[in-house]
Parts: structure tokens; C-alpha cells; sequence
């Protein structure tokens, strides 16, 4: 009992960090105080548990890494004019009764391409919307679709740090998850799709100039070399070429692209790095401003500190209670069923998709095995993250569409894939 009662004990922090606007950092930390308290408690040395939470952070220090090279590659994009030449030539693809079906999918190629839902609803969300506005068009509609493009390109990406962190928590291999995720989405990707086309047959628009594509005209060289470092993101990925390696490769490219076709200077490359891009056209920094290694400290603590739970977690049994509960319902629903009821409480206790990600792993881990697990979370964990309206992954890309929390009922993929997969998981119990 005093397990869950630590537990619930951290969920009360978050949820009072959520209500007051506090930093979930701050949040983190104390839930960290709460777990080694506990496990004094319980009779351990204060310096075992710390080696208990270093364990847990040293299974994602590949991760870590990886971070501060997505900041490096998101900066360089913007600088090369890759993120331009894709947003550019993919708006041009504008027709207002497949429009909301568009931006379903730029975002999601978009997304598979960078590797980040945030990022990409940052730009190619932000630039469907304003399109949106522009025409008319239910923004309500358009969010959802952008909410249902970033996480399906996300979740799919070579380069998703949530694809990589529930690869190193589960113990498998990414590119073998990556092929499992699109077998089990293909029939929701059908569904979503077609349910956005139908929403776009009756729409009513008016026609205006869409000027603001023209701000990567006049501002960028987008010449057609600069979409190379994304086309070997793809290529290197299908040759499962290791994927620090790739970003190395692609963020070396990108920073030749941005020397020599868009006129910037060394200086400014090694500052886009560190600090983020950004342009002196207030309007297209607006749009385009962001990346750089500082960008992802945050993430990164929220990470490092949450994985360190995972090792407390594992050597003290705090969950030990939670996870007869789950295996109890695991026998009652479906194996899938379980994850999904223990993902939906995840989400909704730790406010963002990585400690999410760990707790659910932690409490389902042995009702099915590591790589059937490893799907699992992705299909609910990973998706769920984005229906929650106090969670990170619903929140910020909101904000950064200027829509409200409605937006979410039509973000269709993120509700038709858990279920179909539970559906799934149902039809095989029952064989």
C-alpha cells in the first residue's frame, strides 16, 4: 500500500504543478524526493537507490544524445531551406475539398521526415492553418488533422525521440518496431483518410491570395539540392544505417546547403546549432524560428529525470501491487486492453509521453513480451499523449495553432488506432 500511495502521492504534485502552471520539471524532481523517500522507507540505502536511478538514466543516454542532435538538424533544416522547399512546393497542393485530407498528410510526411510532432505542427501545422483562415475553412477540422498528421509522421520516423525511447525501454530494435507500427496502422491511415475527404466535400471557401507561401520564395534559394538532407534521412533509414550516424551525415550536409546556397555565414551555423535558426523577416520567423541543442534541454531533463525513475521503480517494487491490478484486467480484457487502460492513466498522471511511456512499460512489462510491448505502447501511449488537453503533446501544438481543445475531437487517427488495435487484440483472443 505505501507503494501506491507514493504513486498517488506523485500524481497529486503533477496535477497541482498542472493547475498552478508550474513547470512539470519541478514536478519531476519532487516526484523523484517521493521515490527515494519511499524507498528509505522500505529499508535502502540512500546510495543504492541513487545507483538505482543512475541505471535507469543510463538506459537512455543513446537518447540523450540523440536529442542534442534533433536540436543540431531541426536548426540546420530551417537554415539549408529544407523545411521551405517542403512546406513551399507542398502547399501548392491546395484544392479546399481535400485540403483538410492535405494537411492530414503534409503534416504526417513532414513529421516522418524531422522526426518531431512539436516541430512539425511549429511549421507545416501552423502554415495549414493560416491557409485555413485564409479559406474559410473549419480550423477546428484543420487542427485535428494536423494533431492525426504529427503523430503519425512521429510515430513512424526513424528519428522520433519517442520511437528511440520506447526502443531502448523495451530492449528492441527501432527499425523492427518502425515496420511492426505501419502494418498496424495501414487500416486506420485508410480510415482517417477517408473520413477527412468526406469532411472536405461540403465546404464552403472563399478564395484569397495565400501570400504567406511567397515568404520562402523571397526568402530562401529553394533550389532542389536543399531537399537532399531529408531524402538521406529516408534512403540511410532503409539502409538501417545506424541513426546517430544519419543525423551526423544529414546535419553536415545541411550546413553545406546553408553555406553555399543560402548565403550564411559560419558563424551564423555554428549559432543556429547552439541557439536555434532564425531569420531577420519578423513574419517568416515567426514561422520558421527554432531548433538548436538548447531547444532540447528541456526535453531532455524531463527524460533523464523521468528514466531515472524506471531504475528506482525496477529494484524496489513500488509498482509491484499496480501491476497485479493490470494483470488481473490483462486476463479479464486482452493483453492490449491492459496497456491501453494503463496508457489512458499514464497519459493522463504524467502530463507528457516520456514518463508515460516509462510507467507504462514498468507496469505492463510482464503480460506480454518486449516486442509485442513495444507496439503496444506505441499504439496507445505514444497517440494517447495527444488527446490529453493538459498533456504537452495536445497542448503545445495547440498553442502553437492558436485553436482550442475541441480541435482534438476531429484528430480522428489518434482515436481510431488504439481502438482498432484493441479490436484486434480481441479478435485473436477469441481464435
Amino acid at each position: 500500500m505505501l507503494g501506491i500511495g507514493a504513486v498517488f502521492l506523485f500524481a497529486l504534485v503533477l496535477i497541482i504543478s498542472l493547475f498552478l502552471k508550474i513547470s512539470v520539471i519541478f514536478a519531476l524532481i519532487t516526484g523523484f524526493f517521493i521515490f527515494i523517500a519511499y524507498g528509505l522507507i522500505e529499508g535502502h540505502k540512500l546510495k543504492s537507490l541513487l545507483k538505482m536511478a543512475l541505471s535507469g538514466l543510463l538506459n537512455v543516454k543513446n537518447i540523450l544524445i540523440v536529442f542534442l542532435l534533433i536540436g543540431m538538424i531541426t536548426a540546420l533544416w530551417r537554415a539549408s531551406g529544407t523545411i521551405a522547399f517542403i512546406i513551399y512546393y507542398g502547399s501548392k497542393l491546395i484544392s479546399p475539398s481535400i485540403f483538410i485530407f492535405l494537411t492530414f498528410f503534409l503534416c504526417s510526411i513532414l513529421s516522418l521526415l524531422i522526426g518531431t510532432s512539436l516541430g512539425t505542427a511549429a511549421t507545416m501545422g501552423v502554415i495549414c492553418i493560416s491557409i485555413a483562415r485564409t479559406m474559410a475553412i473549419n480550423e477546428l477540422y484543420v487542427a485535428g488533422a494536423v494533431l492525426s498528421g504529427i503523430y503519425l509522421g512521429d510515430r513512424n520516423s526513424p528519428l522520433s525521440t519517442s520511437a528511440m525511447l520506447v526502443a531502448e525501454v523495451t530492449k528492441t530494435d527501432l527499425f523492427e518496431n518502425l515496420k511492426e507500427m505501419f502494418k498496424t496502422s495501414i487500416v486506420p491511415i485508410i480510415v482517417t483518410s477517408s473520413i477527412y475527404l468526406l469532411l472536405g466535400l461540403n465546404l464552403k471557401t472563399v478564395n484569397n491570395n495565400l501570400d504567406i507561401t511567397f515568404l520562402f520564395q523571397e526568402n530562401y534559394n529553394l533550389n532542389s539540392v536543399t531537399i537532399i538532407p531529408a531524402l538521406l534521412i529516408i534512403l540511410l533509414s532503409v539502409l538501417k544505417v545506424k541513426v546517430k550516424l544519419t543525423m551526423t551525415i544529414s546535419i553536415i550536409l545541411s550546413a553545406i546547403i546553408a553555406l553555399f546556397f543560402q548565403d550564411e555565414s559560419i558563424a551564423n551555423i555554428v549559432i543556429y546549432i547552439i541557439y536555434g535558426y532564425t531569420n531577420k523577416n519578423i513574419e517568416l520567423n515567426t514561422l520558421m524560428q527554432g531548433g538548436g541543442i538548447i531547444s532540447m534541454l528541456k526535453v531532455s531533463f524531463i527524460v533523464g529525470i523521468s528514466s531515472s525513475y524506471s531504475g528506482i521503480f525496477a529494484k524496489t517494487g513500488i509498482l509491484k501491487k499496480i501491476k497485479e491490478v493490470i494483470a488481473n484486467i490483462s486476463r479479464k480484457t486482452t493483453d492490449f486492453g491492459a496497456v491501453l487502460i494503463t496508457a489512458i492513466l499514464s497519459c493522463g498522471i504524467a502530463c507528457n509521453q516520456s514518463l508515460a511511456t516509462i510507467l507504462t512499460e514498468q507496469l505492463c512489462n510482464e503480460i506480454m513480451p518486449k516486442k509485442k510491448l513495444a507496439i503496444a505502447i506505441e499504439n496507445t501511449v505514444i497517440i494517447i499523449a495527444g488527446l490529453i488537453p493538459w498533456s504537452i503533446a495536445m497542448a503545445v501544438p495547440l498553442r502553437a495553432l492558436n485553436v482550442e481543445n475541441e480541435a482534438g475531437l476531429y484528430a480522428v487517427f489518434l482515436y481510431i488506432l488504439p481502438l482498432w488495435n484493441f479490436l484486434l487484440s480481441i479478435k485473436m483472443k477469441n481464435n
